[in-house]
């Protein structure tokens, strides 16, 4: 019996094995289609009552597929450009923020953090630049997910919820409803708008003549990652593209730009959005979303954007459990 228990759990560990060398290669395309199926979900469900399920579902992932087809030509085309401009501006805006008079751990960690970002942003530039198939593989995979996932939701939904442990029913169902609300905030909330701020910060510099194209994608690029940090917003990147005006002598511009910025970008969609986007920017759950999203994105890439927040969010849901099991049962 000991015997065939010890081979049962070696050819499991093998199939783990060999799944995990299968899947590794292309699960950052597959998080990245289970992402975008997330957030389109509500537009499917929408479509499915009107044409049904595979036809939404196949018309969303020909959407996909035209965008994920001008990314690729778009990042063969501009990532130099994009590359050196994105760099130049980090290094201004840390620039600015060590100009602050912050504090020397505060000054150590700001220089770490923009190390770190680069490091990444540069190794991602040099292994998609040399290898565009593998860039153009990784879209057939996202494309294919995608509307594998859109098609099966409801059987994926109930095959999650048919593997929790009756014993841990609970804390399993606690766990599902945190990274589900962790998801919700930083996707649909968090990310949507600021994706839709980058886009209208670039259109803004390239519109304004303050930077060619790449510059003006970086500038979009910039607005997104700065939107991740608690009370600062996209604000920062309009008033750098405003002083740059103001230099250049194009006064009416400038003022121009800072009224477009300040209600298009940053900060009156805050307002505006304020319940949608309070529990992200300000309180424990900021904090745990910045850590989240800058540990994440040094350790796994872009996809850590996603994989940070979510995994503390449920430490988090653990620790307080784990405080209530205490309190339980303590005398």
């Amino acid at each position: 019996m000991k015997v065939e228990t010890a081979v049962w759990v070696a050819v499991s560990l093998g199939v783990l094995y060999l799944t995990w060398e299968t899947i590794s290669p292309i699960l950052s395309p597959i998080i990245i289609a289970a992402t975008t199926a997330y957030i389109l979900y509500p537009v499917h469900e929408r479509l499915e009552g009107k044409i049904g399920g595979r036809w939404s579902a196949f018309t969303l992932t020909g959407i996909l597929t035209v965008i994920s087809l001008l990314f690729v030509f778009g990042f063969a085309l501009l990532i130099n450009d994009v590359k050196y401009s994105l760099a130049n501006y980090v290094d201004t805006f840390v620039d600015w923020l060590l100009g602050l008079n912050l504090l020397t751990s505060a000054y150590e960690i700001l220089q770490k953090i923009s190390l770190g970002i680069s490091q990444r942003f540069n190794s991602y530039v040099l292994g998609y630049t040399y290898s565009l198939p593998t860039l153009l593989l990784q879209v057939v995979v996202m494309v294919f997910s995608f509307y594998g996932i859109l098609v099966n939701a409801n059987t994926i939904k109930r095959e999650v919820y048919s593997l929790i442990p009756p014993t841990n029913r609970d804390l399993a169902r606690k766990l599902i409803d945190s990274g589900a609300e962790t998801l919700h905030i930083v996707l649909r909330g968090w990310l949507l708008v600021g994706v839709g701020k980058g886009i209208l910060m670039a259109l803004l510099f390239r519109v304004f003549g303050i930077s060619d194209v790449g510059g003006a994608v970086a500038a979009g690029i910039l607005t997104v990652i700065i939107e991740l940090l608690p009370v600062v917003g996209g604000w920062v990147v309009w008033v750098g593209g405003v002083a740059y005006l103001i230099n250049q002598g194009h006064i009416l511009s400038g003022v121009l730009l800072a009224v477009l910025g300040f209600s298009l970008v940053s900060p009156l969609p805050d307002i505006l959005l304020r319940d949608k986007i309070s529990r992200l920017k300000w309180g424990v759950n900021a904090i745990i979303s910045l850590l989240g999203f800058i540990g994440g994105y040094i350790a796994f890439g872009f996809v850590g954007i996603i994989i940070g927040p979510v995994s503390l969010g449920l430490l988090k849901t653990l620790i307080e459990e784990w405080k209530e099991v205490k309190e339980r049962t303590s005398p």
